[in-house]
């Protein structure tokens, strides 16, 4: 059977390759610039938590910014393609801000004696902190901008709703792939310290792929915006906009809680595979439950196109819920890759429908300002409830293991029945969706 509304090769390969290059930017922020900060600079847990915390509402704000800015003008290519140039630069240079400061403490090392050496070294970190979480900022304000506001706001612009299924289906599996592409090409560099080289690559391949996108991404000639790039901020945060596309706003719910119920146990879960199970060649089991869910991921994504997103949902859902059931029990290699693969392909599945269900509620006019919308909704405040309550948890559980004669609190299983009960919050905001639905575009109620 032919594929319903055919992107072309061009737009299918600028969606892949910007995709999945931004997918391994945001690998390198979200899991291994902590490892960085912890090896080279700071092991304070306090430093690492006013990052994330710092970085995730610079993300927030330039998506904000961004994507007015763009509908404002009715063009996303050059927010892409000069904002990966950016974006790949500024990655690049943390390799730069780690060297500087393991060099200023061995010159302040050598500066004299034993109480200048501690205050010159205590100096030499706070400014490595400094910078290094100013950087991270200002990483996360770039990307974001072109990423997350301007490069999804073209995705919209370049579907339907025949295909985003498929699209989105694909685009939900880029984070699971760039977690792959890094962990095994990649990470033997941060084992044996090479920070340089390890940013350096990622930040050269993210500004290349800016440079590509110049040539493959092609505006489509949306309606311009008409309102100022401020105004366009303030109206997508105000209680009347909601009102006014409920159906919008009760989608993104549905995907907040989604975010909310990944992110209790995703921060957690390596830990879990590592300390708490003890499994053998956990990397091996990972790379495994990832390539498996990204083919069943997209396989996915066209199961959507051909029964509807909202059909879809639900069973997606439902499948995600199965495998956080099973995680509970399983302990050894091969249960981990059964439960985990449904687990992974359920939340990759549900994430592609809501965000194809997003898509096709979105105003032709402000794809960009929407994604600040879903900035907060989908990934700001999950990434603020969902860890606080997998890390209640785990404080709950009393779980540990025992270093050197020390104790120290593992993840266990519950991680992942917390998850599964957040879960439940979804058939309510579907109940939500189809009720606005059927008020305002029956239609669609029962199309999805």
């Amino acid at each position: 059977m032919a594929s319903p509304a055919p992107l072309g090769a061009r737009t299918w390969t600028a969606v892949l390759v910007v995709g999945l290059v931004g997918q391994l930017a945001w690998v390198i922020e979200n899991m291994y610039l902590n490892v960085f900060v912890y090896d080279t600079i700071s092991t304070d847990p306090a430093v690492i938590a006013w990052m994330v915390a710092l970085s995730a509402i610079a993300a927030t704000a330039a998506t904000l910014l961004f994507g007015a800015w763009s509908d404002r003008l009715a063009r996303r290519r050059e927010f892409i393609a000069i904002g990966y140039v950016a974006w790949g630069l500024v990655t690049a240079a943390f390799g730069l801000v780690g060297a500087g400061a393991a060099g200023a403490g061995g010159a302040a090392g050598a500066a004299g004696g034993e109480a200048s050496v501690v205050a010159n070294a205590g100096a030499t970190v706070a400014t490595a902190v400094i910078a290094i979480i100013a950087l991270d900022c200002v990483m996360s304000f770039i990307g974001s901008g072109a990423n997350d506001a301007a490069f999804a706001a073209w995705v919209t612009d370049s579907t339907v709703p025949a295909n985003r299924g498929r699209v989105d289906g694909w685009l939900a599996v880029m984070p699971l792939v760039g977690m792959l592409i890094v962990f095994a090409l990649l990470d033997p560099l941060t084992q044996e310290g090479r920070w340089e080289l390890f940013f350096g690559i990622v930040g050269g391949l993210t500004a290349a792929t800016g440079v590509a996108a110049w040539f493959l991404v092609h505006d489509r000639g949306v309606a311009r915006h008409e309102h100022g790039v401020l105004r366009a901020v303030v109206d997508g945060l105000r209680p009347a906009t909601v009102r006014r596309e409920p159906a919008l706003f009760a989608t993104l719910a549905i995907w907040g809680v989604i975010g909310v119920s990944s992110q209790v146990f995703l921060p957690y879960v390596l830990i879990y595979l590592r300390y708490s199970l003890e499994l053998d060649g956990y990397a091996i089991v990972l790379g495994v439950v990832l390539l498996l869910a990204s083919a069943l991921s997209v396989v996915g994504g066209r199961l959507i196109d051909r029964f509807g997103k909202a059909r879809v949902l639900p069973y997606a859902v439902a499948a995600f819920a199965a495998g956080l059931v099973a995680m509970i029990f399983v302990r050894d290699a091969v249960g981990v890759i059964a439960a985990a693969t449904v687990m992974m392909a359920g939340m990759m599945g549900s994430i592609a429908a809501v965000s194809a269900l997003t898509r096709d509620h979105t105003p032709e006019d402000r794809a960009g300002g929407v994604q600040g919308a879903r900035m907060i909704l989908a990934v700001m405040l999950p990434m603020i409830i969902g860890p606080a309550i997998g890390a209640a948890v785990i404080s709950g559980s009393a779980h540990s293991y025992v270093d050197l004669g020390v104790e120290h609190p593992v993840p266990g299983p519950e991680i992942f029945a917390a998850a599964a009960v957040v879960l439940l919050l979804v058939p309510l905001g579907i109940a939500l969706r189809t009720r606005v639905l059927r008020r305002t575009e029956p239609a669609m109620a029962d199309r999805g």
